[in-house]
């Protein structure tokens, strides 16, 4: 009987349970819009640093017209080759970019450069005309920020059409397509550990990649997959038309021609062992960071359940995962191709070659 008295009727069973709902689509309304007011602060705090430092780029020059701190200022804007130096990583989405930024976050300020992110509206690879022009003018004007990192979700962007004299130097890293399509439509679900209380856009949609693949669903089409190529195409309109050989050759023409080094997230840690070698101004002691630092793999996708052999297959057949694929296989060929010039295995372990070349014969002789 004393049981039966502190038993909770149903109906108030029902109302504690739709209670308890409410609360907790309260806080997450809250936890969500305090992200959002997180983020505008953000942009807010970003803008205003970016005005400072342009006005303060502005008296520089006002001061250097009028002959005032002439030498001094001239000197100081005259930037040595090795400080006139601008890394843009295009970083594609779910390739494991967040951890490799984390590396280069961790690294700026021992090494001296700055890291910059470049946040477009609804993280939108493609910029506007006027919007390139700013850009390209930011990057290579501004002497403040340089040596520089630059990060974000953008299209490959060649900067020899607007005329500078100074390129940037590209790197990237892709994923096998698959791979890449399951872990942003778990992602897109329930987010990762890195923010693991922002509210993502399909949250509540716990159907698996393979039910959607079963089903038809948009979400894990073949469409999906058209990502890496038309990052490594570019601005061109055809990068973006699905299916197109041309952007899968104009993306593999940049990747040889415009990439000093493309990665794949499968082999993350040789990636940076490389850039290491290749650019120690920005990457020095990164291999060892990536190997005993707490933020190697911040960033995991949450409830990510790999797909079935028969959802793989039917992705398989479609010309957009043939043509994804054939520019992830010749990106991992580049890649092994490089590193297997760079490095060599011992008991396990990578090792940088030593330096393989030396000069001779060199005339007319000095005394």
């Amino acid at each position: 009987m004393g049981l039966l008295r502190v038993m909770m009727p149903p109906k108030f069973q029902l109302l504690a349970l739709l209670a308890f709902a409410v609360a907790m689509f309260f806080l997450e309304n809250q936890i969500q819009k305090l992200e959002e007011s997180r983020g505008k602060l953000e942009r807010a705090i970003a803008r205003h640093e970016v005005r400072e430092i342009e006005q303060r780029h502005t008296q520089d020059g006002l001061l250097l017209l009028r002959g005032e701190r002439g030498d001094a200022l001239a000197s100081a804007s005259a930037l040595s080759d090795t400080e006139d130096v601008v890394i843009i990583y295009n970083r594609v989405p779910k390739t494991a970019s967040t951890s490799f930024t984390n590396i280069a976050y961790d690294l700026c300020g021992k090494n001296h450069y700055h890291v910059l992110h470049i946040n477009t509206t609804k993280n939108n690879p493609v910029m506007s005309m006027q919007d390139q022009v700013r850009f390209v003018k930011n990057v290579t004007e501004w002497r403040e920020m340089k040596p520089a990192f630059y990060h974000g979700h953008v299209s490959f962007l060649d900067f020899t059409k607007f005329g500078v004299k100074r390129k940037p130097i590209y790197i990237n890293v892709i994923r096998d397509p698959i791979e890449r399509l399951v872990s942003y439509y778990y992602f897109l679900r329930f987010g990762d550990d890195y923010r693991p209380g922002l509210r993502r856009r399909k949250q509540g949609d716990k159907k698996t990649f393979d039910e959607c693949v079963s089903a038809g669903g948009s979400d894990c089409a073949p469409e999906k997959l058209w990502l890496q190529i038309p990052f490594f195409c570019g601005h061109y309109s055809e990068c973006w038309n699905v299916g197109s050989h041309w952007a899968l050759e104009q993306a593999k023409y940049n990747l040889v021609n415009e990439y000093l080094l493309v990665g794949v997230t499968e082999e993350l840690e040789d990636f940076v062992m490389m850039l290491e070698a290749a650019l120690p101004r920005f990457f020095r002691g990164a291999t060892e960071l990536y190997k005993t630092g707490k933020k190697s793999h911040l960033r995991k996708t949450t409830e990510k359940k790999p797909p079935t052999k028969e959802s793989i297959a039917k992705l398989q057949q479609s010309a957009i995962w043939k043509m994804e694929n054939d520019f992830y296989e010749f990106a991992l060929e580049q890649f092994q191709f490089v590193r297997a010039h760079a490095v060599r295995e011992k008991d396990g372990e990578l090792y940088l070659l030593a330096q393989n070349f030396f000069y001779e014969k060199i005339y007319p002789k000095t005394n």
